[in-house]
């Protein structure tokens, strides 16, 4: 029978409980009207399933599969799915209930993201899911089951965070990406040097710095240090001696430490806050207009864009380490102990089917493990 993972429920308490994975055997599904029986290849893991682990996500579950971010094959078609997706490789929507309104879900209480949630029996740590037609996007051509699993969530939240939200998505224009290493700030950097904007990074690590750098990044400064902005300053170009935009996950300090350095009007996109669930405003950042703007995940529109921007740019999601099979609990967790420690830069990947042959055949070389 197919396999799936879902975590096993223990004693403890939110933030001091860390819940196990256990593996199940599961019959295959089959597909309803205008449903697709997927194949999975590969998945990706994102931080919302260490959350889940340590019981600090809203409305888990403990029957439903883990993981929000998948790549397969369509190997079966329910009545009415167009007959063009048989055989073809997919990439899923990670979350449901979300349209195509650019300023949130149309209805809040709809929405909600897939993997170990009770709002969805859907996830991606399995090995055949069904999916309606309308939550995939043919694959990439370019992109190989790894990278086509590490790009869904957070391809999806770069792109709204720069492209929907920041309203500086524009050649030419500057934009510092906090937290390199992390899977959405480096899509957003691989969207934003596509696009041809100049970007700076930070990092608490030079080696991450330096990374991005390779990837078309203009330079970067270490957060650890005191006065990192004050670096960044003398980084800027004389012509344009001023920041445009923050894409920013960390929240924290962040206001305080780039309203010198951000232009009068200039925007924050938050995607996240793992620093703690607060941060500053001041009265500095009100004078001179800046715009703090919220970003979480994107609509079905906004996730058809993505891909396709992605495939016309040739743009491969960065993997920085994979394991082979579901049932391979000590290496899974071995990724989530990546994570943990934040040694990660780019996505922490399972492959799931250990013979998954991908389009991408000049993919790079992964760590596998």
């Amino acid at each position: 029978m197919p396999y799936s993972l879902t975590i096993k429920k223990i004693e403890g308490k939110p933030g001091q409980v860390y819940y196990p994975l256990q593996l199940n055997d599961i019959p295959k599904p089959t597909p309803g009207p205008n449903e697709l029986l997927v194949k999975l290849s590969a998945a990706a893991l994102n931080h919302r399933d260490f959350f889940i682990r340590q019981h600090l996500y809203p409305g888990i579950s403990f029957a439903h599969p883990l993981l929000a971010d998948g790549y397969g094959t369509v190997t079966e078609l329910g009545p009415g799915a167009p007959s063009s997706f048989l055989g073809k490789p997919v990439i899923l929507n990670p979350s449901r209930g979300w349209e195509s309104d650019p300023d949130g879900p149309e209805d809040i209480k709809q929405y909600g993201i897939i993997g170990g949630s009770v709002s969805s029996n859907a996830g991606t740590a399995q090995e055949f899911i069904v999916v309606p037609v309308d939550e995939v996007a043919l694959a990439p051509e370019h992109v190989s089951p790894e990278e086509g699993a590490a790009l869904p969530l957070v391809g999806l939240t770069g792109w709204r965070a720069l492209v929907t939200k920041s309203g500086n998505a524009v050649e030419g224009r500057n934009l510092l990406i906090t937290g390199i290493g992390g899977g959405v700030a480096l899509l957003v950097l691989q969207f934003a040097v596509a696009l041809g904007l100049n970007v700076w990074v930070t990092s608490g690590d030079e080696g991450k710095i330096e990374r991005a750098v390779g990837l078309g990044a203009k330079g970067g400064v270490v957060y650890k240090e005191k006065d990192w902005d004050k670096k960044l300053a003398t980084l800027l170009p004389q012509s344009r001696p001023f920041l445009d935009a923050v894409v920013d996950g960390a929240g924290g300090d962040v206001v305080t430490k780039t309203v010198k350095l951000l232009k009068p009007g200039g925007v924050i996109s938050c995607y996240g806050m793992t620093v703690g669930p607060k941060m500053d405003w001041t009265m500095q950042a009100v004078l001179k207009n800046i715009e703090l703007k919220g970003s979480t995940m994107g609509s079905k529109a906004e996730f058809r864009d993505m891909v396709e921007f992605v495939r016309e740019h040739k743009i491969r999601p960065v993997v920085s380490r994979v394991v082979k099979g579901l049932d391979n609990i000590e290496g899974i967790d071995g990724l989530f102990e990546d994570m943990k420690a934040g040694r990660q830069f780019g996505k922490l990947v399972i492959l799931i089917d250990k013979n998954a042959n991908g389009q991408g055949g000049s993919s790079p070389k992964f760590l596998i493990s």
